[in-house]
């Protein structure tokens, strides 16, 4: 099996390509990981490896329709299953897929149903999913996609051929994020590799994220210890939502905590971090952690944007 974009989990690459040559695909799969660990594109590739028409020994071939279709995500057969009204993914969805699922593939050679929130389902989903688990049809795949094989019952993961994504090896990984990013400095780029605990995708988010102005702002004028910059970036968020409020606060605690791991020997992804450090000693820095992370146990208690913010004016010096 080809694994390209799938960087590595080399024992999982080793026993599905054992799998696919052997012709022992499993009806339902478990992938499971971490925010960022790949399990969505694992999940297409498996996909199209089970619609590939192409030569067998190289699936997917990237080239039959059937890839081409699962590769760009239109392929007919290829459904989704979540619930995007609802936080915790209820029965209904399921019990839709279940239905469906007894209805022959359309055109392809398997029908294949992704649960991208596997952890989310409550039990009744759980359940009613274990039912086609049982005894699916001899074409019909689940593909569940979780944070935490804990998260799920017992007899469903009984049921399911489990995959553990883990972080991606140093000598792996920067190669990838030099080719994504070749104006970054390798400094940075292993930076955000050892911030995402080696997961691609997080390392991805942390170099493609760029900072709120509001918190760059603030970072700025608390790493040039000017309290009167401080006050004008932090008097107009009285009137900001608490939503709003508490997303710019975690991201400045991010960028304090980033600094302190920089002082400690670490390199850092994020500019307004390397300001703090030359600034701000140690102490300093994880009393205004402290100082933030109240402010944002605060918000969430229901305080008014307008209080934490007087409260922090008073904090932030």
């Amino acid at each position: 099996m080809e694994f390209t974009g799938f960087l590595g989990n080399d024992a999982i690459k080793r026993r599905l390509s054992g799998a696919f040559a052997s012709g022992r695909v499993a009806h339902s799969y478990l992938i499971c990981g971490p925010e960022g660990s790949g399990r969505h594109t694992l999940a297409r590739l498996l996909s199209a490896a089970m619609e590939c028409t192409g030569d067998k020994r190289t699936v997917p071939c990237g080239v039959c329709p059937g890839c081409r279709k699962a590769l760009a995500g239109i392929h007919p057969d290829i459904i989704t299953v979540d619930d995007t009204e609802h936080k915790a993914m209820t029965v209904d969805p399921i019990r839709a897929a279940r239905s469906d699922m007894f209805i022959r593939p359309n055109e392809g050679l398997r029908k294949i149903y992704i649960i991208p929130r596997g952890q989310d389902m409550n039990e009744s989903a759980q359940n009613a999913l274990l039912k086609i688990l049982e005894e699916p049809p001899d074409y019909g795949v689940f593909l569940i996609l979780s944070t935490s094989a804990e998260r799920l019952l017992p007899t469903i993961r009984s049921r399911c051929a489990e995959l553990q994504l883990g972080p991606v090896e140093e000598r792996d990984a920067l190669p990838f994020l030099q080719a994504r990013f070749p104006e970054q400095p390798e400094n940075t780029l292993r930076a955000a590799y050892l911030r995402a605990g080696g997961f691609l995708g997080q390392a991805l988010t942390l170099l493609q994220t760029e900072e709120d102005p509001a918190v760059a702002g603030l970072a700025a004028a608390y790493a040039a210890r000017d309290r009167m910059a401080l006050l004008r970036a932090l008097l107009p968020m009285e009137k900001y939502k608490r939503e709003q409020l508490t997303q710019v606060l975690r991201q400045l605690r991010e960028s304090i905590c980033a600094a302190m791991e920089q002082r400690s020997g670490l390199d850092t992804a994020m500019q307004s971090a390397a300001q703090m450090v030359a600034s701000r000693s140690g102490a300093e820095l994880l009393q205004a952690a402290c100082d933030l992370q109240t402010a944002i146990d605060s918000l969430d208690a229901n305080a008014s944007a307008g209080a934490v913010i007087g409260w922090l004016a008073m904090k932030l010096r």
